[in-house]
């Protein structure tokens, strides 16, 4: 029953959200609440998976043979905890921003959040394909009306982008993988070490391969990524928690899944289109990189950090070795931490200073010494340096190319984190050591509100607790591979 109270928490959550819309101090309780409530169910849940066992529940038939399944397994746990907790700190910064920024349509901006989260936590769960599927496609669709909150043109815009390729990729492509696969196969279980295999020639699955991956689109693996720098439109908080970790790490999360529980580690080994997919994740994780230098606009910069982020998660899948499968595994997790808390701090900026463009932050540290520091620490993070967590699932990845003999990939992810220093370390910079546009004052400046602030703190200070104490997400995906 506990995999259905971790559906039911948010799904309850949102109900009462919209019931208690008229009271603002009262609707933000029931978010924050709900966010508890659920984070304390999924973590009820870690000594039993990682003893071993995988919780499971039957939600219904669909089909004849075709059920809709929740199982919790190592890598499940390690989404749903992360999305979960995340989603607490997110409310918190919520408050102070909605509020700060005055932003139209509150309640149904924290509503439509928990229904996402609700979708988000389905897919941790999906212990089938077909169920993995379904929280897919709602998830897309509930988090639509986050990304055209605004309502202006732009935001229409973005989301007839959003839909289109998220909507068409996972019809067009991932939705006959999936039939496929069931005709193939007869079963759309999770099994470790793979469904596929005896069942297929390589040829049909390296066209399967193909189409399951790029029909996630929500990896963002290019072509496919022009959906999540449109979709910055969004709220900051839209823009962080779901484009930075639910939505896409939803997208690289399957891909995962399917790597796994569908071609299997093995087989997946002798796949050509495997081989074609670390190239196509290397030249995304540098063409991103190198896109995002270009941009002036913040959030802009941050998304297209985060197509080449997405990348390396698919990189590790592709490498099809224990060491590669750890560091894509764990990634979600670092990552998570690191961007949340850049996004975070874009959007402070934002609250206080109603700037968006890099070349307005000159000077800005002195007026906002906390959230300047933090984008610091979140971008050491993302680079990958000690003493922060995205350095570990960095060193797993270089570890997988080498055992997969791949010196070229170690040489991709060295470039990739030069690039990374380029396009983030200048903001900080700018920040402390620049000066303010000409003509402008920072004496009026203050730090965003006090919400805002509890968020990035929690957020930055993850990045750096998961450096020195990794364990707990080793542990869980080292299960699965060693």
């Amino acid at each position: 029953m506990t995999l259905i109270a971790i559906l039911a928490a948010p799904v309850t959550g949102a109900l009462l959200i919209g019931l208690t819309g008229k009271s603002p101090n009262l609707r933000e309780a029931v978010t924050l609440l709900s966010g508890t409530i659920t984070f304390a169910l999924v973590a009820s849940l870690y000594p039993m998976v990682m003893a071993g066992q995988v919780p499971k529940m039957v939600l219904g038939e669909m089909l004849p043979g075709l059920d809709l399944v929740l199982a919790l397994e190592p890598l499940g746990m390690l989404f749903a905890l992360v999305a979960s907790f995340l989603w607490i700190v997110t409310s918190i910064y919520s408050i102070g921003y909605m509020r700060g920024h005055h932003e139209i349509n509150q309640t149904r901006f924290y509503l439509f959040f928990a229904i996402a989260i609700a979708a988000t936590l389905g897919v941790a769960l999906a212990g089938n394909m077909l169920t993995l599927f379904v929280f897919y496609e709602i998830l897309t669709f509930s988090t639509f009306p986050l990304v055209t909150h605004a309502g202006t043109p732009e935001a229409k815009k973005a989301g007839r982008v959003y839909l289109g390729i998220l909507v068409g990729t996972s019809i067009g492509l991932q939705l006959i993988a999936v039939i496929w696969t069931w005709n193939l196969a007869g079963t759309l279980d999770f099994r470790a070490g793979g469904i596929l295999q005896g069942n297929v020639s390589k040829t049909v699955a390296t066209i399967l391969l193909l189409l399951y991956v790029f029909g996630i689109g929500k990896a963002a693996l290019m072509p496919f990524h022009r959906w999540l720098p449109a979709a910055m439109v969004a709220p900051t908080p839209v823009s962080a928690l779901l484009h930075a970790v639910a939505v896409v790490k939803a997208g690289v999360f399957t891909v995962l899944k399917v790597s796994y529980y569908i071609f299997g580690l093995d087989f997946l080994a002798t796949l050509p289109s495997a081989e074609w997919l670390q190239y196509i994740a290397a030249a995304t994780i540098l063409i991103a990189s190198l896109v995002a230098m270009t941009q002036d606009n913040l959030k802009a910069r941050l998304a297209y950090s985060t197509i080449s982020q997405l990348s390396y998660i698919v990189l590790g899948a592709m490498l099809a070795g224990p060491l590669g499968f750890i560091g894509g595994s764990i990634h979600i997790a670092m990552h998570a931490f690191g961007k949340i808390t850049l996004f975070f701090c874009a959007g402070a900026i934002l609250v206080a200073t109603h700037k968006k463009k890099v070349s307005e932050m000159g000077g800005l540290g002195r007026a906002m010494p906390l959230t300047m520091f933090a984008f610091f620490v979140g971008s050491m993070s993302i680079i990958g340096l000690p003493p922060l967590g995205g350095m570990w699932s960095k060193w797993y990845l270089a570890l997988g190319a080498l055992e997969a003999d791949k010196i070229f990939l170690v040489g991709v992810l060295m470039v990739s984190s030069v690039f990374n220093v380029a396009y983030l370390l200048p903001i900080p910079f700018r920040a402390f050591f620049g000066k303010a546009p000409e003509g402008e004052k920072s004496a009026g400046i203050k730090e965003a509100p006090v919400p805002i602030l509890i968020a990035i703190s929690i957020t930055m200070i993850g990045s750096i607790v998961l450096f020195f104490f990794p364990g707990p997400v080793y542990d869980l995906i080292k299960q699965l591979v060693m």
